[in-house]
């Protein structure tokens, strides 16, 4: 094609009706969605970019340069990008490369707090190949797509009963349901929006403050074991939860308590356990106050990269041979998930799943434990298309100071961890939980 009659093919574009589609437009944020550009001249060179406002009011963008196809066509999922914030053929690189704006605050992190309103995502087609100034443009063509944590018909419960903090999210349906308690890790609060996309794929999940509780904010008291089996005991006396099918899932530090309570606890008795990013080394017969101080005690073993970022795996290797400084997962009874990045620059995650699989098939109890090791990912295994978070900020429990803490990972290595994670969790959840591991049975995800 010639340059002058490319150039003058570019002048009409404004003047054709571009036509922009994402299907779905309303789903669930673990759904693919397929954006298409249709009305384009062949060879048109085009932007395709993603906006979005978060809730405490920065805003993240995205973007990929693409060339329409001899139909004059380009689709997201099919056609290769030429470069931008990613490059080759990525459905839903949109999403999951999202970043904050040039010239935004340093080292946010994209979570959803409110988890009743969905996340909206502006998907707008930029003339040429674009890498800035969008704000100055017209777009060709915009959408606005919604993505949401909650399906339709699943009811948020805040618990405030027996001193939690917490909420429960049931699925659509009279039930009854498997439960799953969730827990986060050490930045505190309560997080939700995990749980409330478990139950949009069918089971019952109690988001569980257990840092920074009411109760704690009160007393100036850690809480102690008894809280996490108040809350297993929401879940088990639930009419419309199956009591004899209750899971739990911990990330980071939620793994150290869950792996404590699955092995020791006299309540809590699981069908199942997913532990993600975490590590079984801890003081077996200390409090949650007693073990974040057995890690300060190694605080020598800290060190910082060349952005002065904190990492902290050091302070647990090598790997303890003491058994009253790790839980004995040679007694667990039950199924075992084990979720690592190998790049894991907070907690050595790998190297703890390497020495639970041997205390494991020494015990004999091997059969009970699939590990999931992803190489080049990070720390922070989150939901599909969440953006990849290399460093950022958490306050200390003990003094209240604030440090950035590098959790690891390259962009797009951790981005396909987070996508084939959380698609296996959902089989192992269901086929320990339900007893069958049809992807579509359980799934209440078409909005």
């Amino acid at each position: 094609m010639g340059t002058a009659c490319f150039s003058a093919k570019r002048m009409d574009i404004k003047q054709c009706c571009v036509k922009l589609s994402v299907q779905p437009s309303r789903g669930l944020v673990d759904e693919e969605f397929t954006v298409l550009v249709q009305n384009l001249f062949p060879g048109f060179q085009l932007t395709v970019r993603a906006l979005h406002q978060c809730e405490d009011g920065h805003t993240w963008d995205a973007f990929a340069h693409y060339i329409a196809n001899a139909t004059g066509e380009v689709n997201v999922s099919e056609d290769l990008s030429l470069g931008g914030t990613y490059s080759g053929i990525e459905p839903m690189g949109l999403l999951w490369s999202l970043r904050p704006v040039p010239g935004s605050k340093p080292w946010l992190r994209l979570r959803k707090m409110n988890v009743q309103t969905p996340m909206e995502v502006t998907i707008s087609v930029y003339e040429g190949h674009q890498t800035e100034g969008f704000m100055d443009q017209v777009p060709l063509a915009s959408v606005v797509v919604e993505r949401w944590y909650m399906a339709p018909g699943v009811r948020r419960i805040p618990i405030t009963e027996d001193g939690l903090t917490a909420t429960l999210f049931l699925p659509p349906g009279p039930g009854p349901f498997p439960g799953l308690l969730d827990l986060w890790g050490g930045g505190g609060k309560l997080v939700e929006y995990r749980a409330a996309l478990l139950a949009s794929h069918g089971i019952a999940s109690l988001a569980l403050d257990y840092l920074t509780p009411k109760v704690t904010i009160e007393t100036g008291k850690m809480v102690g074991n008894e809280y996490f089996e108040k809350a297993y005991r929401v879940l088990e006396q639930h009419p419309q939860i199956l009591g004899s099918r209750i899971a739990m899932l911990g990330l980071s530090l939620g793994t150290s308590i869950t792996l404590k309570m699955a092995v020791y606890s006299k309540v809590i008795k699981l069908r199942c356990a997913v532990c993600i990013s975490g590590s079984h080394v801890q003081q077996v017969d200390g409090s949650l106050r007693q073990n974040l101080s057995y890690f300060d005690k190694n605080s020598a073993k800290i060190r910082f990269d060349k952005d002065n970022n904190v990492i902290l795996r050091d302070m647990t290797l090598p790997i303890t041979t003491n058994p009253s400084l790790k839980v004995d997962v040679g007694r667990l009874q039950c199924p075992l998930l084990l979720v690592v990045g190998e790049d894991d620059q907070d907690t050595p995650a790998y190297e703890a799943a390497m020495d639970m699989r041997e205390m494991m098939e020494q015990a004999g109890n091997g059969h009970l434990l699939t590990v999931l090791s992803y190489p080049k990912a990070g720390h922070l295994i989150e939901p599909p298309f969440t953006p990849f978070i290399r460093a950022s900020p958490i306050r200390s429990l003990g003094t209240g100071q604030k440090f950035l803490v590098l959790w690891g990972g390259e962009t797009v290595a951790h981005s396909r961890a987070q996508e084939d994670a959380w698609r296996k969790t959902l089989v192992f959840l269901r086929k320990n939980l339900y007893g069958y591991t049809n992807p579509g049975a359980a799934m209440l995800s078409r909005l």
